[in-house]
């Protein structure tokens, strides 16, 4: 369970503020409004002696751990068995730490979605709640594959887009090191002949001589600057509006935007379907999607169409507010409501926009590459050109 600190005003108007332990904000929001008319701030209180792991459990190691619980289960194992079986066969250290310790939770009578939540608060809320409801419902088998299905997917998707990303990244980065390499060792080879020469040397070999003894002696200050700018760039992000502005920007970006846009929209359809097909009412699997999209600035416009449903809207209308949810996904996800196969539809267009955000990574290469082609001509052109061009005076004026 998660403690929230609250402020709210009483049936009868006075101000009350307080502590409630629930497994999320929504559910929080609901205790609270069974004794206040009002919930006016609401905020998570962090515990102090809360395990936290640095390294983030990889999608597919969940994959493979949903995939062991569901046929281990299916062959009939106890839930304490199983969860000691498949610690001692997983070999991730931190989700083995979590498993060892979810045995012993769960052998001393704890339920086994309250043991994953304490034990592992970096796990994903869609992994908690499922197993949750799973439980409840005494269909602990089926949410463990249908976790595996789902954490499957979004793994296979990730790598596509990493592996698209591997060549323009490789190419940018020998670049770098070749173009580094000429200015520190190269050119101040030639620089040393055009001091002998005695001439009068043209405007851009100046500038590359400058360069190149800008890398030369002033190198430290280029790490200094790029490290102090990367720790920046991360505070910025730890701060709420600094989240927003910065993930915003990605969905904006000419290169990146459809990409990024693509894959969220996949996202959300995904864990939707994902979660209603466990059971999770609505609302509640609408406020958890919001938490776990990667994109900072659609999860929060997802989180914010939750009170639209608490008024009574569909969910298709909710997301209308939603501006970087694809019109397509907005509109399937109406008529998936209003013929009662919410569950199906969503699932079908996630397999939709999984295959878009295939699409638009290779796009994506294709428009790098001619980008990354040209600046590298560019530079290749400067320095011949700077290297030459004195060369050529010096035989003009013999």
């Amino acid at each position: 369970m998660l403690t929230y600190k609250y402020k709210a005003k009483s049936k009868n108007g006075a101000d009350v503020d307080g502590y409630v332990e629930a497994i999320n904000e929504f559910d929080a929001v609901s205790k609270i409004k069974e004794t206040c008319s009002v919930v006016t701030e609401i905020k998570e209180v962090k515990q102090k002696n809360q395990i936290t792991f640095e390294r983030r459990i990889k999608e597919k190691d969940l994959s493979i751990m949903c995939s062991q619980f569901s046929i281990i289960l299916g062959a009939g194992l106890p839930i304490v068995s199983a969860v000691d079986l498949i610690a001692k066969q997983t070999e991730f250290k931190p989700l083995k730490k979590i498993l060892t310790a979810v045995a012993g939770d769960v052998g001393d009578g704890h339920p086994l979605a309250k043991s994953f939540e304490d034990e592992g608060p970096k796990l994903p809320a869609t992994f908690i709640e499922t197993i949750r409801s799973g439980e409840e419902s005494g269909t602990l088998e089926a949410s463990f594959e249908r976790l595996h299905r789902y954490y499957d997917k979004s793994s296979k998707i990730a790598n596509k887009i990493k592996s698209a990303m591997i060549y323009p990244i490789f190419t940018i980065v020998v670049a770098i090191i070749v173009v580094i390499i000429i200015m520190v060792v190269a050119v101040p080879i030639f620089t040393e002949s055009f001091d002998a020469l005695g001439t009068d040397l043209p405007g851009l070999t100046k500038a590359l001589i400058a360069t190149s003894n800008f890398f030369t002696h002033w190198w430290w200050l280029m790490i200094i600057i790029m490290a102090s700018c990367g720790i920046l760039y991360k505070l910025y992000r730890k701060r709420e509006d600094g989240r927003l502005k910065t993930d915003k920007m990605k969905l904006k970006n000419p290169i990146l935007g459809r990409l990024t846009r693509m894959k969220t929209a996949s996202q959300f359809a995904n864990t939707m379907s994902t979660l209603i097909s466990a059971g999770l009412p609505i609302m509640e699997a609408v406020n958890i999607t919001g938490k776990v999209i990667d994109n900072y600035y659609v999860g929060s416009q997802i989180i914010n169409a939750v009170p639209q449903l608490e008024q009574g809207r569909t969910l298709g209308s909710a997301l209308q507010s939603c501006e970087y949810l694809p019109e397509l996904l907005i509109e399937m996800t109406a008529v998936g409501e209003e013929t009662g196969t919410l569950e199906s539809t969503l699932d079908t267009i996630g397999t939709f926009y999984d295959n878009e955000s295939d699409t638009a990574a290779t796009k994506m290469l294709a428009l790098l590459e001619p980008i990354i082609i040209c600046v590298l001509a560019f530079l290749v052109l400067f320095i011949l050109l700077s290297v030459y061009m004195p060369m050529f005076t010096m035989y003009g004026s013999m």
